[in-house]
């Protein structure tokens, strides 16, 4: 039996809701033809041939408070707890954010399954395999393994407290054979690299509708594109949008730090007494009335 939902997330801090992304859509909303792309890609990564769609158990969870626009796809098939993820930004912390969503999966899981941990008898439950789909414009292998224990500040033993997320690059330029098993994962990273490509003439709106155009021509995904257009268009474009704000803030959090550094190193000139206030502004990029206010909070 499975279960689904339709997901709306706030977008913190532009206080805005949206629907689940693109990749969710395609492989995890659970209806019937979902299934069946989802269940593709699972035979696709594990070299498996499973046909029945009744095969696999979706467990998403929703409203998961860390994650901003919801694309996460688990389920339960062969005694594996899967969790899928697309991520269109290169993210390190991502075998965290699996531990912290795999915690979640298990005590659900153990709730439903009515077993007490406190008992006896050693529990059982499905092994755990956390996938991310990366398809952002950071050049990387066709597959990366993020392990949890690179972030941990103090030693331990190799292998104790280990939890691990598989990157795979599927931009179309990377894991062909991967995309060559599962095609409506191709279609997916084709889609995704013709807004791209669009993007660099035309505005996102033109670049999503020009793409869109372009995969109904080819029937990509069995003709979803055209049975959803409107609602695969406003995705794309929300999730466009997020990824150009996103890639603004990240932008101005380095000009802040350069800001910052030129500050500091402009009030370490003042502090030694060795050049004028014009030739410290000059030197580290400030103008003369940033270097003066800085001089004043000096004195």
């Amino acid at each position: 039996m499975t279960e689904t939902s339709d997901t709306f997330t706030e977008l913190h801090p532009v206080q805005r809701q949206y629907k689940d992304r693109l990749f969710k859509f395609i492989f995890g909303s659970g209806t019937e033809d979902s299934m069946k792309r989802l269940l593709s890609l699972y035979n696709a990564l594990n070299n498996s041939n499973h046909t029945d769609i009744s095969d696999i158990s979706l467990t998403t969870i929703e409203n998961i408070i860390y994650v901003t626009m919801k694309n996460d796809i688990s389920f339960v098939i062969d005694d594996q707890m899967n969790l899928y993820e697309q991520q269109s930004s290169y993210n390190p912390n991502m075998p965290l954010r699996g531990f912290m969503y795999f915690a979640q999966l298990y005590q659900r899981h153990l709730a439903l399954e009515k077993k007490d941990i406190y008992g006896t008898k050693k529990i059982m439950i499905p092994a755990p395999r956390f996938a991310v789909f990366y398809n952002g414009t950071k050049n990387t292998p066709d597959l990366v393994k993020l392990r949890l224990s690179d972030s941990f500040e103090g030693k331990t033993e190799k292998g104790d407290f280990e939890w691990t997320a598989s990157m795979y690059n599927i931009n179309l330029s990377h894991n062909y054979e991967l995309q060559k098993k599962c095609k409506s994962l191709y279609d997916y990273s084709w889609y995704v690299e013709e807004v791209r490509k669009n993007k660099l003439t035309m505005t996102t709106k033109e670049a999503v509708n020009a793409a869109v155009d372009s995969a109904i021509k080819k029937n990509l995904l069995d003709g979803l594109f055209l049975q959803q257009k409107m609602e695969i268009l406003n995705m794309t474009l929300t999730e466009f949008d997020q990824e150009e704000y996103d890639r603004n803030r990240r932008e101005e959090g380095r000009e802040e730090g350069k800001n910052e550094k030129a500050r500091e190193n402009a009030r370490n000139f003042l502090v030694m007494k060795v050049l004028t206030p014009e030739q410290i502004a000059q030197g580290c990029g400030l103008s003369v009335e940033e270097v003066l206010e800085i001089e004043k909070g000096i004195k």
